[in-house]
């Protein structure tokens, strides 16, 4: 046990921009709470967009659609496809090309978003289909 530590609660008020191009709200991660093995982020994609392709290189996430349906197209030369709706878990393995589509042109989708990566953003590898492997 420890007892030298205290609980820390984050209220972001903004969000950032992001090397995936969509609106962030950064919860948890190293710089708002201290955090050594961990971020937690709302998503926000806005009615028809999409993702610049990317992945995280080491580092596996957890997504939970709080809103919204998704089309994520994955893989080698993103030619892989899964359709999630409001109330689907979504596990990303480290690595995997992928990128999110909102299915809607009116209602905007929003995702929780959970990694092993307490840095958030500096394992994001934007993924370029022109020099794709």
């Amino acid at each position: 046990m420890n007892f030298d530590k205290h609980i820390i609660t984050v209220r972001p008020s903004e969000t950032i921009d992001t090397i995936q191009k969509l609106p962030n709200y950064v919860g948890i991660s190293g710089k708002t709470a201290g955090a050594t093995g961990i971020s937690m982020n709302v998503v926000i994609i806005p009615p028809s967009a999409k993702a610049e392709p990317h992945f995280h290189n080491g580092y596996e996430t957890a997504i939970y659609l709080l809103k919204g349906n998704v089309q994520t197209f994955y893989g080698k030369n993103l030619s892989k496809s899964v359709i999630n709706q409001q109330g689907d878990f979504i596990f990303i393995p480290d690595g995997v090309p992928h990128q999110p589509v909102n299915l809607s042109s009116t209602e905007e989708a929003i995702a929780l978003v959970s990694r092993n990566d307490p840095d958030e953003q500096e394992s994001v590898q934007v993924y370029n289909l022109d020099y794709a492997e």
